[in-house]
């Protein structure tokens, strides 16, 4: 049986903030708990004090924290 590959339900949408501030980017897919890498270019992030990673069910979150200009 083929894989079913995993969707975007609801895709990424531009988010502004302040400097400083926190910002919140969510996506939701077709497949529950499915493995998701956040990327920015080609450099994968890690989780870090800036960087909170968060999944539950088929909602993928990234938290930016103290957002920069170099965070867009």
């Amino acid at each position: 049986v083929p894989a079913v590959p995993v969707l975007f339900k609801q895709a990424l949408e531009n988010t502004a903030t302040e400097e400083g501030k926190s910002v919140s980017l969510r996506c939701e897919l077709t497949k529950a708990d499915a493995t998701v890498v956040w990327k920015k270019g080609e450099a994968t992030l890690q989780a870090s004090a800036k960087y909170e990673m968060k999944q539950k069910g088929t909602v993928a979150e990234l938290v930016i924290h103290n957002a920069e200009p170099e965070d867009a």
